[in-house]
């Protein structure tokens, strides 16, 4: 039977993003809908849930700064970094980040994520060995699969397994990367027994820094200062802008031929629009303003321990912090949101970690441990995560 031309064709309703109500049915069942709640220009709840460590996102130096930036060179830098993109800002910035680290040179990209995969994919190839940690950032792990290179993911943390897999596969170029500091438990990565790994087996070693830096090391010279790695000829280093500079944007530090050779290699460098102005502008002040306050990074360690010594005191299970990030174990996925969510409801914000984003299966309350952070803002956090912790039955 042939259909008539002036019959109404029953599947004429479909359209090619069907298949996203599926899949937006499947996130709803299994309680893993994201939403968006944008906040208010005034900050209203009490924040332990972004990645402001040192508190200067709001410093006045760092906004006058940002908008100076934006009020000399404008509010887009206009192009990408090699052709109109680079102004005597983000040349100054990389000057001083390189300086600040121990590195010989640094190069500033639009994002952390865009400086991870720069990185990963400009310093291997099809041929070449990455070797990645189980718990490494998102960033790291599309960087992995954007390299084409054969990449092996390792227990967290775990340098003889590192060694292991760099000696079955001895003799092809290779490189092991992994945070300074996982993002999810705030643990740190143990960075001298990786290098000897590297070393052992002529590996190079790549070190996302976004949670070392301003933390960490002499006055916050980072995760790899602290180990005494800073400027080695086989390191590299990635970190962002948008934490303890409290400003956006990422950079990669290294020797000056890995930072020439990103230049000429890097599509994320290469093709994508370089960083505003404002933000370069503000990260600059930010660096400066850390460079002449050594004592914050130790205060934000400080408001860690505190936070943990209080929540544990107080019958928590809290993971003991290596840097300014505290997680605090929570019994379910479900128990999690509902702790969050109460957390909020009386004026505190908390980030909320649960399956799949976390690689272990735990779900977490993840606390940021600001440098600014008075005694008594300490202490109304506690409280209030005590008291709207979920009750085991």
């Amino acid at each position: 039977m042939h259909r008539d031309a002036h019959m109404p064709d029953e599947d004429t309703h479909r359209t090619p993003f069907d298949w996203t109500d599926t899949e937006a049915r499947r996130r709803a069942e299994a309680g893993l809908v994201r939403t968006l709640r944008p906040r208010a220009a005034e900050a209203e709840p009490l924040d332990l849930a972004g990645n402001d460590y040192l508190g200067l996102t709001r410093h006045p130096e760092i906004t006058e700064a940002a908008a100076e930036a934006a009020r000399r060179w404008g509010a887009g830098s206009t192009g990408s970094r090699l052709v109109t993109g680079t102004t005597r800002l983000h040349s100054r910035l990389e000057r001083e980040l390189a300086d600040f680290c121990g590195f010989e040179a640094a190069l500033v990209f639009s994002s952390g994520y865009t400086a991870n995969l720069a990185a990963l994919t400009a310093l291997s190839a099809r041929d070449s060995l990455i070797v990645s940690d189980a718990g490494n950032h998102a960033s790291i792990v599309d960087g992995c699969r954007l390299s084409r290179a054969e990449t092996a993911v390792v227990p967290h943390a775990d340098p003889e397994a590192v060694r292991k897999t760099l000696h079955a596969h001895g003799g092809r170029r290779a490189l092991v990367v992994t945070d300074s500091v996982f993002s999810v438990d705030g643990d740190r990565a143990p960075l001298t027994e990786l290098a000897a790994a590297c070393r052992a087996h002529g590996a190079a070693l790549v070190v996302d820094d976004a949670h070392g830096l301003g933390v960490l090391g002499e006055g916050g010279r980072g995760a790899l200062n602290a180990a005494g790695l800073a400027g080695d000829a086989d390191v590299v280093a990635t970190l962002t802008l948008s934490k303890s500079l409290g400003s956006q944007g990422g950079a990669v530090l290294g020797p000056a031929r890995v930072i020439e050779h990103l230049i000429n290699a890097a599509r994320t460098f290469i093709f994508d629009t370089g960083l505003a102005p404002a933000a370069v502008g503000a990260a600059l002040a930010a660096l400066r303003l850390i460079k002449g306050d050594p004592a914050l990074a130790g205060r934000a360690r400080t408001v860690a321990t505190t936070l943990h010594r209080l929540l544990t005191d107080a019958g928590l299970t809290a993971a003991r912090p290596d840097a300014a990030v505290v997680s605090v174990r929570a019994p379910s996925p479900e128990a999690a949101l509902r702790w969050a969510a109460d957390c909020r409801a009386q004026g505190l914000a908390v980030g909320c970690f649960r399956p799949p984003s976390v690689p272990d299966g735990i779900s977490r309350l993840r606390l940021t441990a600001r440098a600014d952070l008075s005694d008594s803002q300490i202490a109304e956090a506690v409280a209030t995560i005590v008291r709207t912790a979920p009750r085991l039955a």
